[in-house]
């Protein structure tokens, strides 16, 4: 390598201090040339944040990142100035220039994802950020808000929003395109950052979007198109766009995703264009060290170019990763599995998906059924729709998203569906408080009570993997109307194992551990794990308490949960999901209505929204680990 590290070391992570990002800003040099520079330094700063926090999002970091350092450096500078970016997936590039920028204590670099820390997805919370995002689609209408309220106060603003192509898949971006142009709204300037790719797949494969600056000057929208990577030619776009007025503006940047390192750039050989592989996720060592000596390589060149000092790397060791203990259990295998068995029986299944065909386990159905499998995009609405289409002229479609979008986005649309009586399977992944690293946006933790009033719907919960097909299985042959069956996505480790020859009775669960003091009833892969540790811990201090895996979410059965309550002195349910609206508030209520003994209880779940950060201190933070658990229910045993 060259003079600014040396040789890279496997143990170590590098990043470059404010201060030498303060030098390059003074530098006697063109605006594009330090613009380059200074987005490289970044760059290296995002690896770094993802790399110690062990996940984030390079891709989309790395082809915003020349963008974000542009308009920071030299578009922003009066007060009415705001940017901030609808998409949320290149937060790590955001941070780095907001710390170098000084907007952000630069001891901020080393608490990506972390308690207390930089939240995954942007936040309010954090100084600099203006509006939550990570829930795509909705970063145009805040910027129309934001103008609404500037005129209405009499002040100047121009709000720079950047969206991601993908994105432009959600309808609410096209639904809020027409009144700002209606609204002349010319404070507005929309920046796509086309790198043409999203989660899994090209934006052309998922779904194509045509003619983009034809569809948005359909709409009314001054569009421009640039090459957004490329320094001298964002000065021009920005410095044309001054000139236009009493029309909002669309600036189409043509970037390439993972920009700046050559093995991760969506157009690179090595980079799998079928399916781009740096989307989320941290580099592996080696990944790392190769980035970091092309990144390195280039700002050093850029440096001796400019005839500047180099750059003296700050050096910090790499994390220990410490394996979690027990086996780890995954649920998705077993449902592949499952959802596969019923397409070979039943030629009228149908699988959706919300461009998550790799976290939702489809990738070997979609090959073992291409004429069975539809892929959807970034079009949660649309998509249910579509099934409710599917099921009212005979076939069973089973339609697959992230729980947080599945169960809120289409809330009407599967309404609907349910009101036409038909069948539909809904299988949410990435369901519940972990992980804890995305943070909120994408912490699925309403769907119980988004869900579990609508008519025939029946919502279930596995445990554990061997609980996964025969829940599937009853939801598709058992189940008249709709079924929602909601998966832990992270792999945990738990003992919990349904009977011998278990199968599910609808309302009812099974016990787990047994104990005569009390009762935890809980659903889920992390819920009864959770539960089960705190019953260990429980009975090294002289309580026995059983543990009751209770699959149904939102359907109780009334014989019974009275048996339950009457032969157990205290009752505990444990939600993972929002305390309000959970299933311990149906357990309770199905207590109080059909019980005739009246056990002492007590209601755990989140009570506020969970934060970000690692698994265990996000759990212990929200007290849904089992420690947490045990100090309720001691207290309440003592009480």
């Amino acid at each position: 390598m060259g003079d600014l590290i040396g040789a890279v070391v496997e143990s170590e992570l590098y990043h470059i201090r404010r201060a030498d990002f303060e030098r390059v800003a003074r530098l006697n040099a063109s605006a594009p040339a330090i613009g380059a520079l200074y987005a490289d330094m970044a760059r290296l700063n995002a690896l770094y944040m993802i790399a110690k926090a062990g996940s984030g999002h390079i891709g989309s970091s790395f082809s915003a990142l020349d963008i974000v350092t542009y308009l920071y450096l030299q578009e922003m500078k009066g007060p009415g100035d705001v940017f901030f970016s609808s998409k949320g997936h290149d937060a790590p590039g955001l941070y780095a220039v907001l710390i170098a920028q000084g907007v952000l204590p630069e001891e901020k670099l080393h608490v990506l994802r972390r308690l207390e820390g930089l939240p995954g997805h942007p936040d309010i919370h954090v100084p600099g950020l203006v509006t939550n995002t990570g829930s795509l689609g909705m970063g145009v209408s805040k910027a129309k808000g934001m103008v609404e309220s500037a005129r209405a106060k009499g002040e100047a603003a121009r709000i720079f929003v950047m969206t991601g192509d993908g994105e432009l898949q959600e309808g609410q971006i096209w639904e809020s395109l027409v009144s700002a142009a209606n609204r002349g709204m010319d404070e507005i300037t929309m920046i796509v950052d086309h790198n043409k790719f999203q989660s899994d797949y090209a934006v052309s494969k998922t779904s194509d979007l045509g003619d983009l600056g034809a569809k948005f000057a359909s709409f009314g929208w001054h569009v421009v198109r640039v090459d957004g990577n490329n320094h001298e030619a964002l000065k021009q776009c920005f410095e044309d766009l001054r000139g236009v007025s009493g029309i909002p503006k669309v600036v189409i940047a043509d970037t390439i995703k993972g920009k700046g390192v050559s093995f991760m750039e969506g157009t690179s050989i090595d980079s799998d264009v079928d399916m781009f592989k740096f989307h989320s996720g941290a580099p592996s060592a080696d990944q790392y060290q190769r980035a970091v000596e092309e990144i390195e390589s280039r700002i050093a060149e850029k440096l001796a170019e400019l005839g500047a000092e180099p750059i003296k790397v700050a050096v910090e060791d790499r994390p220990k990763i410490i394996p979690p203990a027990g086996e780890q259990k995954r649920l998705f295998p077993a449902y592949t599995k499952a959802l596969l068995a019923q397409a070979a029986k039943r030629k009228e299944l149908i699988a959706l998906d919300a461009d998550l065909i790799l976290d939702m386990g489809l990738i070997e159905f979609r090959d073992a059924y291409p004429e069975r499998f539809i892929e959807c995009g970034i079009a949660e609405q649309d998509m249910v729709s579509q099934a409710g289409g599917m099921a009212l002229t005979g076939m069973l479609p089973v339609v697959h998203s992230f729980s947080c979008f599945l169960s809120t986005r289409p809330n009407e649309q599967i309404y609907n569906n349910a009101t036409e009586e038909t069948k539909i399977v809904y299988v949410g992944g990435l369901s519940g408080v972990i992980p804890a690293g995305p943070g909120h946006s994408h912490q699925s933790v309403r769907e119980i009570s988004a869900l579990g009033g609508i008519p025939g719907m029946v919502m279930v919960e596995p445990c554990c993997p061997e609980d996964v097909a025969p829940l599937f299985d009853w939801c598709v042959d058992d189940h008249d109307g709709p079924s929602f069956l909601r998966l832990a996505s992270m792999p945990y480790a738990t003992s919990a194992a349904p009977p011998a020859n278990w199968r599910p009775r609808k309302g009812e669960g099974y016990e787990v551990r047994a104990g005569k003091d009390g009762a935890i009833i809980a659903a889920g892969l992390l819920g009864v794990a959770e539960a089960l540790n705190a019953a260990d811990i429980l009975a090294k201090r002289g309580l026995e308490i059983a543990v009751i895996a209770l699959p149904w979410l939102n359907v109780i059965d009334a014989a019974w949960i009275a048996d339950v309550a009457a032969r157990y002195p205290l009752i505990a349910t444990v939600d993972n999901h929002y305390r309000t609206g959970g299933q311990g508030t149906m357990v309770l209520a199905a207590i109080a209505e059909h019980a005739k003994a009246r056990p002492r209880c007590v209601s755990i779940g989140l009570e506020a929204v969970p934060p970000s950060g690692r698994n265990d201190e996000v759990l212990a933070a929200t007290g849904l680990d089992g420690a947490s658990i045990a100090r309720r229910i001691e207290s309440l045993h003592g009480a």
